[in-house]
């Protein structure tokens, strides 16, 4: 059977990867190179334990005063855009505690065997940068950190092994916490990784396993009847296919209309800046400033901000200073660098519950799904392409997909 892929960031990559190691016949299309965007520019965390979507309790009123601040860690572009309102109202609809709980549920299901698989990609000969020292939250808000205790029956209840760490332990466990820490959360089993190493790598993998990847090509239109898809042209190339999967992250939205679809994919961007490193001992998320870093062999990574708009990777150098600012009042030894530093933009693909969709693409027969994964690309990847490759493959759909279904979205274009 042969397959064609939608997409080539991370998502699309590992799909392609899962499908083609089965011994499928995949072909890949991107608009652009591979592996670019969110996949490259993320903090590389993979950390189910910290897979609680993004709507949740008081979000719509700490939205509303971040909109007030242009240097906050989230922004939101006004728009009276129809398609835009909606997306957001159904995004506060979704802020409240037993939504989040049963989403977070969900992806903790779905990622349960991300990092062994991870372990089975370097196994086979997939190379990239991968450390297991772990996950530290940590807050300077106890409100905040208590808040959290309350959600730790979750990531336990999958074994993940969450320690609380209070005033000077948590100083004790990393020595370049500042004083102003009130505490924090370290999960052990929690991994980070390079990025865009990994998509590298996958690519390299794909070509060794005969993947016919064609980049530059942006879709342009879908050909399809009685609820088949037969054919799409992209970059001027019609490509047929037994099976199709629109994997094209913050794009999705829009290339789901090609099909007759609405899926409501908007882009979140983010930033991420490298500086040189400091000996943190392993990832460590400044949650009160919402801003991630991740020591790499050679460079520490910052990144943080979700600003909603357009389809644009354009730099808001505001935004880029704040995330520079923020690790100064967290980590001792950090000062902001007195050059300009370069930033890169990445558009992750969000969806008004903070769930993905994944699954059979409602109308098609032939047609599948794997988008909206938000700021967990890395963190579920493995598994969700693990699942959807045996759906394609053998019709079987895991429960464990069932809560990310496309159909609750399901309308015509």
């Amino acid at each position: 059977m042969h397959t064609l892929v939608i997409g080539g960031g991370i998502i699309g990559l590992t799909q392609a990867y899962h499908l083609a190691r089965e011994g499928e016949q995949v072909t890949l299309v991107d608009a652009r190179a591979t592996g670019l965007g969110a996949s490259e520019v993320n903090a590389g965390w993979v950390v189910p334990a910290e897979a609680a979507p993004v709507p949740g309790p008081g979000v719509v009123l700490q939205s509303m005063k971040w909109m007030l601040r242009p240097d906050s860690p989230l922004y939101i572009r006004p728009s009276l855009e129809p398609a835009f309102v909606k997306f957001m109202l159904g995004m506060w609809g979704k802020s409240n505690r037993s939504a989040q709980r049963a989403g977070f549920d969900g992806h903790l299901r779905l990622a349960q065997d991300t990092v062994e698989i991870f372990d089975e990609y370097q196994a086979d000969g997939i190379n990239f940068e991968m450390h297991s020292e772990g996950l530290l939250m940590a807050f300077t808000q106890q409100e905040i950190l208590e808040h959290h205790l309350g959600n730790l029956d979750l990531p336990r209840s999958y074994g993940l092994d969450p320690q609380v760490l209070l005033g000077d332990d948590v100083r004790n466990h990393e020595p370049l916490l500042a004083d102003v820490i009130r505490g924090g959360i370290y999960y052990p089993k929690e991994r980070h990784l390079d990025p865009g190493a990994l998509c590298r790598s996958l690519h390299a993998k794909l070509v060794d396993l005969g993947v016919d990847i064609v980049e530059n090509a942006p879709l342009q239109s879908v050909q399809h009847s009685s609820g088949k898809i037969n054919s799409v042209t992209a970059g001027g190339r019609r490509i047929s296919a037994d099976n199709y999967v629109l994997a094209a992250g913050a794009w999705t939205g829009e290339l789901s209309k090609l099909f007759g679809l609405h899926l409501p994919v908007r882009p979140g961007k983010g930033y991420s800046v490298e500086v040189d490193p400091l000996p943190l001992r392993g990832a460590t998320n400044l949650w009160d400033a919402k801003v991630a870093i991740t020591p790499f062999e050679s460079r520490l990574r910052i990144a943080g901000t979700m600003e909603f708009g357009g389809l644009d990777e354009d730099i808001n150098q505001v935004r880029v200073d704040a995330i520079l600012r923020a690790p100064a009042k967290y980590l001792r030894g950090f000062t902001v660098p007195e050059h300009k530093v370069e930033a890169k933009a990445g558009m992750r693909p969000m969806t008004p519950d903070g769930l993905p969709i994944m699954g059979q693409l409602p109308r098609f027969q032939n047609g599948y799904v794997s988008s909206g994964h938000g700021m967990l690309g890395v963190t579920l990847a493995p598994a969700s392409a693990e699942a959807l490759t045996q759906l394609i493959r053998t019709g079987h759909r895991q429960p464990k997909l069932n809560i990310f279904d496309p159909a609750r979205f399901a309308r015509s274009h």
